[in-house]
């Protein structure tokens, strides 16, 4: 089936659409209307003849196929951009999206930014946050830097550092915590990964408490949680050092566990770009 009735507009509003899962945000991008991002969508789908989004409870949603075809598109305008930029007097301009853990964006690759910036001024970084549940493909991303073990199929992993899990609270606490028992007496916030309360507790000898409290699916934002008085969270300490300094959060106990660390992931299909390479260098120096 020949591209040739295929405009570049059709193609960019495709894209745009997968990214934002929303005609009416991607509309706004485009800077066209949202009538157009439709009818440009419907002239693809039509083009191919099969459905690439449908429409649920939740809003829109890619089917299998758009699945497939949304990052081959994406990473051709990306190429395309490359190439253009290339052609600029002051040499290319090479675009790079990383995906990152919020708890690790807060706590440590904030603040080192700009010293990224000052060495690659020609990188034009896009971060996007995420709660450790991180599609590489499907979302584009060049790198993917996240929590766990590094065994993840069909990736190249880079450990960054260890990141060994306490329990932290609001300073006003601390009171109530003289012993690993004592957390019965609070709410126990927890993360997406439900067992690490009670590998902490059976480390600390306290495995007949029940973990009991508000489920988050970010560990920054239980965190926050936790500061505001809320329970007692279980992070990494080293990622709060500012919040502990500043006595805005207490460390009740020094027992910490090790349930894994940060690492930076790639697709070993992904082609690697000097971008990438300049990347990798100088965060596994910052680490």
């Amino acid at each position: 089936m020949s591209l040739a009735r295929l405009s570049l507009n059709t193609l960019r509003a495709f894209d745009a659409a997968a990214r934002h899962l929303n005609f009416t945000r991607a509309a706004e991008e485009l800077c066209v209307t949202q009538a157009a991002v439709s009818h440009q969508v419907k002239a693809l789908e039509d083009h191919i003849g099969r459905a690439l989004f449908r429409r649920t409870a939740r809003g829109l949603v890619l089917t299998d196929e758009g699945a497939t075809l949304a990052p081959t598109v994406a990473d051709s305008f990306a190429r395309m951009e490359r190439l253009i930029d290339a052609f600029q007097e002051d040499g290319p301009m090479q675009v790079l999206t990383v995906g990152v853990v919020g708890t690790f964006a807060i706590g440590f690759l904030l603040e080192r930014l700009a010293d990224f910036r000052a060495q690659h001024p020609r990188i034009e970084l896009r971060l996007m946050t995420h709660n450790n549940k991180v599609d590489l493909s499907a979302e584009s991303l060049d790198y993917a830097i996240r929590f766990g073990d590094g065994a993840w199929r069909s990736v190249e992993a880079d450990h960054l550092m260890a990141a060994p899990l306490s329990p932290l609270c609001a300073p006003q606490a601390l009171e109530q915590l003289h012993h690993p028992d004592d957390l019965c007496k609070l709410p126990l916030l927890r993360s997406y990964r439900v067992q690490d309360w009670q590998t902490w507790l059976q480390a600390a000898g306290a495995s007949g408490i029940t973990p009991r409290g508000p489920l988050f699916d970010a560990s920054a934002i239980m965190v926050q949680a936790a500061m505001l008085g809320e329970g007692v969270a279980l992070a990494p300490p080293s990622m709060f050092q500012r919040e502990l300094r500043q006595g805005r959060l207490a460390q009740p106990f020094d027992l910490e566990v090790d349930v894994g660390g940060y690492w930076l992931t790639r697709l070993l299909s992904k082609e690697v770009t000097p971008a990438m390479q300049a990347f990798r260098a100088w965060l596994l120096a910052a680490v």
